[in-house]
């Protein structure tokens, strides 16, 4: 279930979607570590920018997910940085709804401004 709180709000003034490509190595370095930069997680291939949320950058919660695919991690309800995976399709359908949860949960409340390069969302 998604975290209740400040972070339950979702968002008024969303950008449209972006499907810029976003590489591996671009998305890695979205982690929150350089305070200029921007914070990024990925669901399911597609990025979202969680910057303003300072859960997700050093020292927060929720920083084993910058800069990362989380797929595997949300779908598991885990916090540890070895289920920050993108690889999620051999999932059980339980699980596999999760991730979805988490999906809808985020596409409510960051923009989202690419996906990763060969990634696939289905």
């Amino acid at each position: 279930m998604a975290p209740k709180g400040i972070m339950s709000q979702e968002a008024t003034n969303l950008a449209p979607p972006k499907d810029d490509p976003i590489s591996v190595e671009q998305l890695s370095k979205a982690d929150g570590s350089d305070p200029s930069g921007s914070t990024y997680v990925a669901i399911k291939g597609v990025v979202f920018d969680v910057s303003g949320n300072p859960a997700y950058g050093p020292g927060g919660n929720y920083h084993v997910f910058a800069g990362k695919d989380a797929s595997r991690a949300l779908a598991s309800s885990s916090l540890k940085p070895e289920d920050c995976r993108a690889d999620w399709y051999d999932l059980p359908d339980d699980k596999k709804g999760v991730l979805q949860e988490w999906f809808t949960f985020f596409s409510k409340r960051y923009n989202i401004v690419g996906k990763v390069e060969g990634a696939t969302n289905t």
